[in-house]
């Protein structure tokens, strides 16, 4: 694993980086790479990779409150980045949070570097509205920020994800509650979704929709009601043009568990939505804590956390897990990640040569720390994850993951005081 030993300045112009190679064994690395927008409260990242382009992206909020959208670019798989460069054109336009970051996408173009699609939620005129950007050049400069197809609906909206399709089209799903505003109910925002009678939990629940559509297209369409809603979404395309998505669902008896579904038409059709795992987690609100997919060849890989009763005691804790599928009907058992504390925010990504590598964060002692788990096949659907635990700041979360061309890079939101930064950590499988 290479540690990558940087501060970014937001003036800054170019970077170089001091790169020392060694191994986490145990030990936080001391000062991993820093992205930041000084003055600024640096938080919810994602990361997208395609070949030794990666590309990191973050909100920045002023002490007023305004939030912008930034973007910092490697061109050597993770090694340095380029100075960050915001990407919304109307300052203070950004309304994200932990579970619904801004997204990044790429879409490979064989003549040069890969075009950059943003996508993060923004206030529209009767809720929230989903937006856009693109970059040509890199990720250099983006063009003029624009409203998803089918997104400026009545009520609010978010919890985005996502991916580029064999034809190079970005396609997102979210969670969507326009029916609730054309229903003559006023459009439910986090708080009174949270406050949700849990006798009432699963009928409300199907008020509250899975969308999918053509970031650019548009098409804006509804894959399934009932969905959990405050959870982070997850969407991946196969080169095959097969699209998957999971989320959490509401079942009767107010169960919060993760559901799947998958396309093989590019879109144009959904199979039914199938449960990952009888989990049966009940809960009177929305855990703020979903799923994540990755795809490799054939094999979809999903993890996800939920409540089971832990060993030895009989309060049940959160515990984070992992299945695949590989023909979109049904799941491996799940098996339970190695994780310590009270884990949260999983994330997945499968690297080139096959390793599949899980990051997440986890409290313990007063402190919140990452952890990147690395897993290779060891039988039949089953794989063995090894933990490591990165990072060094007091709260370390939220972190995401992307694979490139030998590597995968981990970000994640990193807070020391009043400072808040974004770390990055490039890792080799």
């Amino acid at each position: 694993m290479e540690l990558l030993n940087i501060k970014v300045s937001f003036m800054a112009v170019a970077i170089t980086a001091a790169v020392a190679a060694g191994a986490i064994t145990g030990a936080a690395p001391a000062d991993p790479l820093v992205l930041e927008v000084a003055g600024r409260s640096n938080a919810t990242p994602s990361i997208a990779a395609d070949g030794r382009v990666v590309i990191v992206a973050w909100s920045a909020s002023a002490q007023g409150g305004a939030t912008d959208i930034y973007v910092a670019r490697s061109r050597d798989g993770g090694r340095t980045f380029e100075a960050p460069v915001r990407v919304n054109d109307t300052a203070g336009q950004a309304s994200v949070s932990g579970e619904q970051p801004p997204r990044i996408a790429l879409v490979s173009n064989a003549t040069g570097e890969p075009s950059a699609v943003a996508v993060w939620t923004a206030k529209g005129a009767s809720g929230t509205r989903i937006v856009t950007a693109r970059s040509d050049d890199g990720g250099r400069t983006f063009g003029r920020t624009r409203t998803v197809p089918g997104t400026d609906a009545a009520g609010n909206r978010g919890w985005e994800a996502i991916a580029t399709s064999r034809n190079g089209k970005i396609l997102g799903v979210w969670l969507d509650h326009r029916e609730l505003a054309s229903s003559g109910s006023a459009a439910m925002n986090h708080e009174a979704h949270m406050q949700m009678p849990a006798a009432d939990g699963a009928a409300k629940a199907q008020l509250s929709k899975l969308y999918f559509g053509d970031v650019d297209a548009g098409g804006a369409r509804v894959v399934t009601g009932g969905v959990c809603y405050c959870c982070k979404t997850s969407i991946a395309a196969s080169a095959d043009g097969s699209l998957y998505a999971v989320w959490r669902h509401v079942y009767p008896g107010n169960i919060r568990d993760i559901a799947f579904t998958s396309s093989r038409d590019d879109g144009r059709s959904f199979a039914p939505p199938i449960r990952v795992s009888e989990d049966k987690w009940a809960l009177d609100g929305c855990p703020e804590n979903g799923p994540a997919l990755a795809v490799s060849g054939r094999d979809v890989h999903v993890v996800w956390p939920t409540l089971v009763k832990g060993a030895g005691s009989s309060e049940p804790g959160l515990a984070l897990f992992y299945a695949n599928t590989r023909d979109g009907r049904s799941f491996t058992p799940r098996q339970p990640l190695p994780v310590e504390g009270v884990p949260r925010h999983p994330q997945i990504a499968a690297a080139a040569n096959g390793t599949l590598l899980a990051v997440w964060d986890e409290a313990m002692s007063g402190r919140r720390r990452v952890v990147l788990a690395r897993a290779a096949a060891v039988a039949s659907g089953a794989f063995r994850f090894a933990r490591e635990p990165i990072g060094n700041g007091p709260i370390d979360e939220y972190p995401v993951v992307a694979a490139t061309n030998d590597a995968a890079v981990v970000a994640w939101a990193s807070r020391t005081g009043d400072r808040s930064v974004i770390r990055v950590l490039r890792a080799v499988p």
